[in-house]
């Protein structure tokens, strides 16, 4: 039997072998077999009353722990079994942590070491408390924002809401001793890069290696979430259009509630430690979101996409997307985005691990494809700064059209596009002649130009 996750096979007995053994105390326990070839051979080993009393001893005092070591034997040759079990704890040799992972044994280092104490000790980096920002530093934006969507899904009701800031923190447990938790800071912080830096999200339109151009959203996790989605299907796709009778449909080529999903799942698990942003590659056949992070010790891929229980990154943050609205809390997210991609009629989209980033890679639906996409005549333009263009042709096409009906072809909320509206109205973009029944809107010069 060849060497796999749970067991290695060893010629003879060697004290860095306590690497070994102390990399399968901390995952998922293992066994080790002194006296065999990689295949699982057995070709005996000389020594055997010596390494029965030596090897107790040696992981006594170097690990820590207590290990079975059983004298084995088989056509006549003696070998020695090492039997490893899990431990709650972590375990060190000579102060290195050592891990199994697959059939290779990792030293962990840096933030795997990092996340892995943290683990086992039953700590979450979004837990830890902030010092020098209060509740009276965070932002009105996100609090409504929150209130919005947690009342529209009906995950909180209107007298959950109906208390003050710091109350509704206490509610989300978001306090700890009076301070608070990474989470509240980045939920409802409107610079959270002063937390930690690197917190917001990035977008790309390539062509090839070529990038045609980008954005970067910036807020609490509360605006991202509330803008990312909207900006990528405004700005970055185009629908192709068909017509079912009367009824116009538009089609894009990526499944936008997998694409939703997708993207809370990065803002969630988010390894924010390492200050490196969400990262969104959008080309003609391919979407790729990625994040750093990394999956709960002892997981694969296989484990990921398989059936699991719900074990957030950040359980803290994920607890107010949850109450948002924004998220199911029973592991189900992955099976949601796949469901959306059948639906829409594309491929499964793939998940790709690299050591501390995960990817979903989702492919374009080909009927969905469209050829004439230009690229927008902005740089490094914001959502608020393209819808407000959009917004802004479709009123010179049609000055008389409704709020209503400008929000239903936008698809954004009425309470968005009035935001947006009054902003133009004010900047002097846009003004508007006669009453609300007969009225009609009327273009003012732009006062400053995109590039």
């Amino acid at each position: 039997m060849a060497e796999h996750q749970n067991i290695e096979w060893k010629q003879s007995w060697r004290d860095e072998y306590l690497k070994w053994i102390c990399g399968f105390a901390n995952a998922q326990g293992g066994k080790i077999y002194i006296g065999t070839k990689d295949d699982g051979t057995v070709i005996g080993i000389k020594n055997s009353k010596k390494l029965l009393e030596d090897i107790p001893n040696k992981i006594q005092s170097k690990l820590g722990i207590m290990a079975d070591v059983n004298l084995l034997t088989k056509d006549g040759l003696e070998y020695i079994e090492i039997v490893v079990n899990p431990w709650a704890f972590p375990v060190n040799c000579d102060g290195e942590y050592h891990y199994r992972s697959g059939s290779t044994k990792q030293q962990l280092r840096g933030n795997a070491l990092t996340n892995f104490l943290m683990a086992r000790t039953g700590m979450k980096w979004d837990a830890a408390t902030v010092p020098n920002i209060s509740v009276t530093d965070l932002d009105k934006e996100s609090f409504d924002i929150f209130r919005r969507e947690a009342l529209r899904s009906g995950r909180m009701t209107k007298e959950d809401l109906d208390i003050t800031n710091e109350e509704l923190l206490e509610k989300l447990d978001l306090m700890a001793d009076g301070k608070l938790k990474r989470a509240g800071a980045l939920c409802f912080y409107r610079t959270p890069e002063k937390v930690i830096g690197g917190c917001y999200v990035k977008i790309g339109k390539f062509e090839g290696s070529e990038l045609l151009y980008q954005d970067e959203v910036h807020g609490s996790l509360m605006i991202m979430a509330d803008r990312v989605i909207d900006l990528i299907y405004l700005k970055y796709l185009k629908a192709t259009i068909s017509y079912y009778k009367e009824t116009r449909v538009e089609t894009y080529p990526f499944a936008r509630d997998a694409v939703r999903e997708a993207v809370f799942n990065a803002l969630i698990h988010c390894n924010w430690a390492d200050n490196i942003p969400i990262q969104i590659r959008i080309e003609d056949t391919v979407m790729l979101v990625s994040n750093s992070s990394m999956l709960p010790f002892g997981w694969t891929v296989e484990t990921l996409l398989g059936s699991h229980t719900s074990r957030p990154y950040n359980p803290d943050i994920a607890r107010v997307f949850y109450r948002a609205g924004y998220i199911e809390s029973w592991g189900r997210g992955i099976q949601k985005i796949c469901d959306a991609c059948k639906k829409l009629g594309a491929e499964e989209p793939e998940y790709i691990v690299h050591g501390e980033d995960i990817m979903v890679k989702f492919k374009a639906l080909q009927s969905a494809k469209t050829t004439d996409f230009k690229v927008p005549k902005v740089r490094a333009g914001t959502l608020e700064d393209t819808l407000e263009r959009r917004i802004v042709n479709i009123l010179k096409n049609n000055s008389t059209i409704t709020q209503s009906a400008l929000s239903e072809e936008l698809n954004l909320s009425i309470r968005s596009l009035k935001r947006i509206m009054k902003r133009l109205t004010e900047n002097g973009e846009i003004v508007r002649k006669g009453g609300k029944r007969y009225g009609h809107w009327e273009i003012c010069e732009r006062k400053q130009d995109f590039i």
